[in-house]
């Protein structure tokens, strides 16, 4: 069905735009007056005009808003249309606004929310569309939204708390890397300089050290520039190859400081987002295809989709689980205990509960591990290469007294 791009003046004189499926420009206008609208531009959009707001990224913060506000406005008996009507119009993300008037369209033609929504995946993932295709077949669209507006906030929320353990150190290796760096190429010529005036002999065996790295570092300044973007390009490219992240996954899961809090991170998003899809009545098959998906680690990817496996076969969540070796006996064992009890989702938002508040700790503690020993690091350093310059000063000093 063509797009057409309109124009249009409520009664109030406020001039409104937008984009609409429909068959010709005549069922535009008659679509328009039934919403107060008189149009004054219709034109058929050309095919592969205008931003192409498929693939672009949403802000968050403006989708939780969107879905807690469209929850509140279904809740209170709104229409669709209307919801989304009021939502675009109120929406200062300007590519938000145009992917919620692009879905409004694609409802008026005739499709589904969950359908109409999954065109733009940029804004709405694939757990976004199953639960509100879930909720729109059982009818509890308002509480199936309500619930991913908190998925989001806590995903969020957990997402924030990994980033910040993870770069407290990086910022300070690279504070420690430039220091060096700029010390090598400004600091130590000056007492290489000086050294040579002076004419004081061989120098102490740490001092020569420095002066060397100094003058590696001012005949390949610019190699080395060079060298950090290249790897920094070249470990982009190595993340996005299957083969190399695969392995990486799986050495960060078994790294002695990191791979605790990554796998804590994991059953904490694996439990919350599986709970939230059975809660609003997904299929356990199709749920765990999707928390596959979105699990943020190959290794435990694979760990999901081999009990997708095993439950389509007909087995138990439990005994799969235990047998990847990726989820600890704990969570196993309450899975199970939810599974006999017929309270599965309950069971599973209370095990993310938990794993949210050792996620924490887990931060906590490696914040606190991390910060004397970084601060020795980079004290060391340039402690270490400030001594060697000024050994041969003591020296000299030494020589004069005696």
């Amino acid at each position: 069905m063509p797009v057409f791009v309109w124009e249009g003046k409520t009664r109030a004189g406020d001039v409104k735009k937008g984009e609409m499926n429909a068959a010709n420009a005549d069922e535009v206008t008659q679509r328009l007056r039934q919403q107060e609208i008189a149009a004054s531009k219709i034109k058929k959009k050309a095919a592969g005009a205008g931003v192409k707001i498929g693939g672009s990224r949403v802000p968050t913060k403006s989708l939780v808003i969107f879905t807690r506000q469209f929850s509140t406005m279904i809740d209170a008996g709104l229409p669709l249309v209307q919801c989304l009507d009021l939502l675009g119009n109120a929406e200062p993300n300007k590519n938000f606004q145009r992917i919620l008037a692009a879905v409004k369209g694609d409802i008026e033609a005739g499709g589904t929310l969950a359908d109409s929504m999954a065109k733009h995946p940029g804004a709405f993932n694939s757990l976004y569309t199953s639960l509100v295709a879930a909720g729109e077949m059982a009818g509890i669209l308002d509480t199936v939204m309500s619930r991913l507006a908190t998925q989001i906030e806590k995903a969020e929320k957990l997402k924030s708390r990994v980033k910040s353990a993870f770069t407290y150190p990086t910022i300070v290796f690279a504070v420690a890397i430039v220091i060096v760096i700029g010390l090598l190429y400004k600091v130590i010529p000056t007492f290489a300089a000086m050294f040579s005036d002076m004419g004081g002999g061989s120098l102490p065996l740490p001092t020569q050290i420095v002066m060397g790295m100094s003058d590696f570092v001012q005949n390949n300044f610019l190699y080395i520039i060079g060298g950090f973007i290249l790897f920094a390009v070249g470990w982009s490219a190595m993340m996005k190859y299957k083969p190399t992240r695969a392995i990486f996954d799986d050495v960060i899961l078994k790294a002695p400081v990191f791979g605790p809090l990554v796998r804590k991170t994991a059953v904490a998003r694996f439990t919350r987002t599986l709970g939230t899809m059975v809660s609003s009545g997904v299929p356990i098959i199709d749920s765990l295809d999707i928390v596959a998906k979105t699990a943020g680690n190959m290794t435990i990817e694979k760990a999901i989709g081999f009990v997708r496996d095993r439950i389509a076969e007909g087995q138990n969540m439990v005994d799969p689980l235990m047998e990847t070796g990726i989820f600890p006996k704990m969570v196993c064992q309450m899975i199970g205990v939810g599974e006999a009890t017929g309270a599965l989702d309950t069971m599973l938002n209370k095990i993310a509960d938990f794993y949210e508040d050792e996620v924490d700790v887990a931060v906590g503690n490696l914040t606190a591990l991390l910060e004397p020993v970084m601060m020795v690091g980079l004290g060391g350093m340039v402690g270490g290469m400030l001594i060697a310059m000024y050994l041969p000063i003591f020296e000299m000093a030494g020589n004069i007294n005696v």
